[in-house]
């Protein structure tokens, strides 16, 4: 049968009295996608997304009124909703028509994202195998793909690298298969923990993969340290993170704007030797070693 979705803009702060009152109206699912449209994880109960800026889409009954979806929005929000959408979509296997939309990527020279319904298109290269899921990370945000060619340039053998919010585990198994020893992905969601297991698993690598919840993660340093977050969290998490990484070895931090980039550097510089970022769109990668 055919859905009624609908979608806006919100802030953060605004998301959960908005999924709150498409809920009272029967609302099938709710998506909350980042400013790359990718999906985002739902925060813990109580908790903002990291994102201050989101799409919020939720998909009714063909038959819901488009206009009490608006109406419950422009109540929930105390003002006339901004970018609106909706749509009529035809009945299909969404799972499905999503991972035919995904095909296999290149970053670097050596690194492919695969996903597992395609045969790699250069089988001698590393090829990464993963499909779209639940946590954060397919390779197709500016900030992964920024990450991903960093790590396709490194020479990684016998190296322990941190991935700390490895999200669906996509850099931290990237890792792996360019040669790292061992791998630690820190995250504070299980359900990202869940994911990385998986794709550890699907890749051959989970035996070399350690996952922890921060106030749980051994505290050892490593030669590599991955940090795949925001601005505000990467600076906020700069000693953190510096004291992870052993005199010497390197650091490669996204999920950072063009214009967040000074702000960030500022705060690692008391640590590291960094280099120019490196830019994909708006958003930049910025990388150094520890002094």
């Amino acid at each position: 049968m055919p859905f009624l979705q609908c979608a806006l803009d919100l802030e953060a702060a605004s998301a959960e009295a908005v999924e709150a009152a498409w809920q009272e109206l029967g609302a099938l699912s709710l998506t909350l996608a980042d400013p790359g449209g990718d999906p985002v994880l739902e925060p813990a109960v109580g908790s903002t997304p990291l994102w201050q800026q989101l799409r919020l889409i939720g998909l009714f009954e063909a038959d819901q009124d488009p206009y009490a979806v608006y109406r419950a929005a422009k109540q929930a929000l105390g003002r006339e909703p901004s970018g609106w959408s909706e749509e009529q979509l035809e009945d299909q296997p969404w799972e499905r028509a999503w991972m035919d939309s995904f095909h296999p990527m290149r970053f670097g020279k050596r690194l492919w994202v695969v996903p597992t319904t395609v045969e790699p298109p250069e089988p001698a290269s590393v090829n990464l195998r993963l499909d779209p899921g639940l946590a954060f990370g397919t390779g197709t945000h500016p900030t992964t793909a920024l990450c991903l060619e960093w790590l396709d340039g490194q020479e990684l053998g016998e190296q322990d690298v941190i991935d700390y919010g490895c999200g669906s585990g996509i850099l931290a198994v990237a890792a792996l298969l360019l040669g790292a020893r061992r791998c630690l992905g820190v995250d504070n969601d299980p359900q990202a923990l869940i994911a990385s297991r998986e794709n550890a698993q699907r890749n051959g690598v989970a035996g070399a993969l350690e996952l922890a919840l921060p106030d749980g993660a051994p505290p050892r340093q490593a030669d590599v340290v991955l940090a795949n977050i925001l601005a505000n969290i990467l600076i906020e998490l700069a000693p953190v993170l510096a004291g992870r990484c052993r005199a010497g070895g390197r650091i490669a931090l996204s999920g950072i704007l063009r214009e967040q980039a000074e702000e960030v550097a500022r705060a690692f510089a008391p640590w590291f030797e960094l280099q120019p970022p490196v830019a994909r769109e708006e958003w930049v990668l910025i990388s150094g070693r520890r002094l």
